[in-house]
C-alpha cells in the first residue's frame, strides 16, 4: 500500500435541516459563503493537497450539487462574447474533468461512518481523505495539505484536531492523547461525544481525516453508537485496538462551523473582510453598527 493520498470522500447526504427553509430546495453544500458555495472551498482545499479523485456520498434532492460541477456551455459562450474573461476563469475553476468525480447514494441517514462506508468499493487498498464541507478552515496553507505533508512522514491514520471549551466536548469526537509533540499528537483512544466530566481531553476531532482502508473493514462490523448512528470515530478507535497508529494533527488556521447559522455568519464576515474589493465597505458597516451591539 502506498502512502500517497489522491482520493477524497465528501459526505454530503445530510438534509441541512438547521438551514430550513433555504435547504428545502437548495442543498446546504451549495449555499454561498460570500460568492462561492461551501463545496467549492472543500474542493479547492482537496486540490491543493494533491487530491485527483473525488467521491461524493449524496442522497435524494442533491441534483443541484451534481450540476454545479458540470460544464455550462451557454453561460461560458456568453461570457466569451462579452469579453468577461476573468469571470470565465472563475467559472472554469468549478468544472471537474470527466471521470474525476463519482457519486454514491446513502439511502438512510445512519451517520458519518455509514456515509464513508458507502464509498468502500471505490477506495480499494489505498489511503484516502475525508472532508466535511461544513467545517471551513481558513489557513495560509490549506488544512488537508498540512495533514498530507505530515502523513507522508507518519503513515497510519490521521485526524485534524483542535481545542474546544470543556462544555462543548459532548458535540465532538474527543482524543485521548499519549504524547503531544506540538502539531502531532500520538493518540491512544477516542471517545464519541463524551460528557464534560468524562472527557479524556478537550482535543476535538474536526472534519478532516486521512484514513487507512482497514477503517472501511472496521465499518463492516460497526453497530450503532452515540446518537443511534454508525460513528466513524468508533471505526478509527478499532485501529488503536488492533495496534495500528492513529495521530491527531493540530492544524494551523481558523475553523468555522458552517453547519450552524452562527458559524456560517461568522465565516461570511471573516471571508468578506479577507476580500480586498469588499473589505472597506464591510468594515465600515461593522464599525457603524458596533455601538448598537
Amino acid at each position: 500500500m502506498s502512502n500517497k493520498v489522491t482520493t477524497a470522500i465528501f459526505p454530503v447526504a445530510g438534509m441541512g435541516t438547521r438551514f430550513l427553509p433555504a435547504t428545502k430546495s437548495v442543498p446546504k453544500e451549495i449555499m454561498t459563503l460570500v460568492d462561492r458555495p461551501l463545496i467549492q472551498y472543500a474542493i479547492d482545499e482537496a486540490r491543493a493537497a494533491g487530491i485527483t479523485e473525488f467521491i461524493f456520498v449524496t442522497s435524494r434532492g442533491k441534483g443541484a450539487l451534481e450540476d454545479y460541477f458540470d460544464l455550462a456551455p451557454n453561460l461560458e459562450d456568453e461570457l466569451r462574447r462579452n469579453g468577461k474573461h476573468d469571470m470565465l476563469k472563475v467559472l472554469e475553476e468549478t468544472n471537474m474533468d470527466s471521470g474525476a468525480i463519482a457519486y454514491v447514494r446513502q439511502h438512510k441517514a445512519l451517520g458519518l461512518g455509514h456515509a464513508v462506508w458507502c464509498a468502500r468499493r471505490l477506495i480499494g487498498d489505498q489511503p484516502f481523505a475525508v472532508i466535511l464541507p461544513d467545517d471551513v478552515i481558513s489557513a495560509k496553507k490549506p488544512c488537508l495539505q498540512q495533514m498530507v505533508e505530515a502523513y507522508e512522514e507518519t503513515g497510519g491514520n490521521m485526524v485534524a484536531a483542535m481545542e474546544v471549551a470543556p462544555d462543548k466536548t459532548s458535540s465532538y469526537g474527543i482524543l485521548d492523547v499519549e504524547s503531544d509533540e506540538g502539531n502531532l499528537l500520538d493518540v491512544k483512544g477516542m471517545v464519541e461525544k463524551p460528557k464534560a466530566e468524562e472527557s479524556p481531553s478537550n482535543l476535538a476531532v474536526i472534519g478532516r481525516y486521512i484514513l487507512s482502508p482497514s477503517v472501511l473493514k472496521n465499518l463492516d462490523d460497526m453497530k450503532q453508537g452515540a446518537g443511534g448512528e454508525i460513528q466513524l470515530t468508533d471505526a478509527i478507535a478499532v485501529e488503536l485496538e488492533q495496534k495500528r497508529k492513529v495521530y491527531g494533527f493540530r492544524f494551523e488556521g481558523q475553523r468555522f462551523d458552517c453547519g450552524s447559522k452562527s458559524g456560517f455568519l461568522q465565516a461570511t464576515v471573516a471571508y468578506g473582510l479577507a476580500r480586498p474589493e469588499l473589505r472597506d465597505d464591510l468594515a465600515a458597516y461593522l464599525r457603524d453598527i458596533a455601538p448598537s451591539l
